[in-house]
């Protein structure tokens, strides 16, 4: 891969950034906990950080929540079932929306708060090549992996099992070949096209792409609509369970400890209740503590199972959570890069170098017609500032860099250093 003059990064952030302000914050807010308690907003046995008055109280008590019934929606759900929220002054109302467009839409028009929500459904709002332009803001990561590609049975038939074998079929065979995402600038499509590239297709030329919400990815594959797709969890394993299909690659084969979900919200959200999007940021972040201790994970997949959630059978949901996978060949093993929640607050951080890499691959295939000046949008985007508050509260380790390096599936790494000389240098491309 060419190189060009490096775009100049931030300074690392040290791992324990100590200002007075932030002595002086963590200081209000304890002092502030007892008032919290006698309001009623904190469960008994978290009364020790909440906020309640003076000029750290969430401008708002009650915030709606958008998500999608996937298994990564869990923290927001979790941090309303299990009080996180209400150790922080707030109660977290999760809405279920069906699909990412409804998503897109009621956020633009403050229909909700902040939504569990595709990190490049964010981006492509800020740049107006998702929907309506606007300025957008990315308060935290919700977790990494958990997402693959399913192929039909169909294709199986055929002997593909693998992106090698598509690749040879869609050149050998030419046809109306058609596979599935869940939204155009949004993750799954850039997994989906990026390991299609990776082995030579052309997701833009050799073959269909369509977009379809995820509940319903199973039972279009099911009536033959599609050949494949790109999904979250748990509708890659419902294929299986459902005889179906089978997982041709996971999302952390594509990109080991890849973004995925964010709390997404409007930049106007944050800038008229900049506490409240801090205490949302607080109790995500202990419930992504308690998703990511194991012991926890069964009922958790319990919860989220429920019909006001993914509603699907909890067995679909915990296999893979659990780091348990059959990909529904014979394959059998236990992924160590499965679903991750917090990791030591390594999953969560906003990091500037995930946030361009996505307008890379929106550059990549054409959604963009120009570069942007990657660095000053994720800059604009990434709540940092507001994160690192909230890390502080809940005493969330900070990574020592606002950057980080990666290799993908293709052997190419990323480390947000040359963002246009990378976008330019795939051989495969719009």
């Amino acid at each position: 891969m060419s190189q060009d003059k490096k775009t100049p990064l931030p300074n690392p952030l040290p791992v324990e950034a100590s200002t007075e302000s932030r002595r002086d914050f963590l200081k209000r807010s304890t002092a502030m906990s007892t008032a919290a308690a006698l309001m009623g907003l904190v469960p008994p046995g978290v009364r020790g950080s909440a906020w309640a008055s003076g000029s750290d109280a969430p401008e708002k008590t009650e915030v709606k929540i958008g998500f999608i019934p996937l298994t990564d929606c869990a923290s927001v759900v979790i941090a309303a079932e299990k009080g996180f929220d209400r150790k922080y002054g707030i109660r977290i109302s999760p809405s279920k929306e069906a699909s990412w467009a409804g998503v897109r839409d009621k956020l633009v028009n403050g229909e909700l708060d902040a939504a569990h929500v595709l990190y490049g459904l964010i981006y492509g709002l800020q740049l107006g090549v998702a929907g309506p332009k606007k300025d957008m803001a990315v308060l935290m990561t919700l977790n990494n992996n958990g997402q693959a590609i399913t192929l039909s049975n169909q294709l199986r038939a055929k002997g593909v099992t693998d992106g090698a074998g598509l690749a040879k079929l869609v050149k050998a065979e030419p046809k109306e070949w058609t596979f599935a995402q869940t939204f155009p600038t949004g993750t799954h499509a850039m997994w989906l096209y990026y390991w299609m590239g990776a082995y030579g297709i052309d997701p833009f030329r050799e073959v269909k792409v369509i977009t379809v919400p995820p509940p319903q990815m199973v039972a279009n594959m099911r009536v033959n609509k599609m050949d494949g797709y790109c999904v979250g969890e748990p509708w890659n394993a419902r294929a299986i369970h459902d005889k179906i299909g089978f997982t041709a690659v996971t999302s952390q084969d594509i990109w080991p400890d890849h973004p995925e979900k964010v709390l997404g919200t409007t930049l106007e959200f944050v800038r008229r209740y900049p506490n409240t999007a801090r205490a949302m940021i607080a109790a995500i972040l202990d419930a992504s503590k308690y998703i990511d201790t194991l012991a926890n994970r069964a009922e958790v997949a319990r919860i989220i199972s429920g019909k006001a959630y993914v509603n699907t059978e909890v067995e679909v949901i915990e296999g893979r959570m659990l780091g348990q996978y059959d990909n529904g060949l014979g394959r059998k093993w236990q992924d160590k890069n499965s679903m991750k929640f917090y990791n030591d607050g390594a999953v969560n951080f906003p990091y500037l170098s995930d946030g361009m890499w996505f307008l890379t691959q929106h550059k990549r295939w054409g959604l963009l017609k120009e570069h942007p000046d990657y660095l000053e949008v994720a800059r604009k985007v990434d709540q940092i500032a507001l994160y690192k508050e909230a890390a502080t509260l809940t005493k969330t380790p900070l990574p020592r860099s606002e950057t980080r390096s990666s290799r993908l599936i293709d052997g190419v790494v990323w480390d947000g250093g040359n963002p246009k000389a990378y976008a330019d240098a795939f051989k495969v491309k719009a």
